[in-house]
């Protein structure tokens, strides 16, 4: 994902919602081939959880690129593409952090009915305006 402002990200991702820096790179490249880049230089910062398994758990990469790069309007309603990104958290706890962070601006809330009983789901917006799900618990894993 590319951002506007790292460290109102790193606020948001590693403060807000927890997640923990895996690492910080400067990475030079034919990014303007390979991704119509404005330059060949980009910082890439990898957010993830440590007590998991890179391959057992998803790993979130924000980059920021040298040069111009045009922000983009916040998703609207749902449609094919890039829709929202989903963290299993403490919701509860994670609004309250956002919140006095002053992060994610108010929340949407709905509580969802599931096999297991109701569970509360919640939306928020990261600084770019990027929609995230926040759902309680974990990923169940099935072997």
């Amino acid at each position: 994902m590319v951002v506007r402002d790292l460290e109102a990200s790193l606020r948001f991702y590693r403060d807000g919602l927890g997640l923990d820096l895996l690492a910080d790179r400067q990475v030079e490249g034919d990014w303007p081939e390979l991704l119509g880049a404005p330059s060949r230089r980009l910082r890439a910062v990898f957010l993830g959880d440590t007590r998991v398994p890179d391959d057992q758990a998803g790993v979130l990469e924000l980059n920021v690129l040298d040069g111009d790069v045009p922000a983009g309007p916040p998703p609207g309603p749902p449609g094919t593409g890039f829709f929202l990104l989903s963290f299993f958290v403490d919701v509860e706890a994670t609004l309250g952090r956002l919140a006095s962070l002053g992060l994610g601006g108010e929340p949407r809330r709905v509580t969802q009915p599931t096999p297991g009983g109701p569970i509360s789901l919640a939306t928020v917006r990261d600084p770019d305006g990027v929609l995230i799900l926040l759902t309680p618990g974990s990923i169940t894993r099935r072997g």
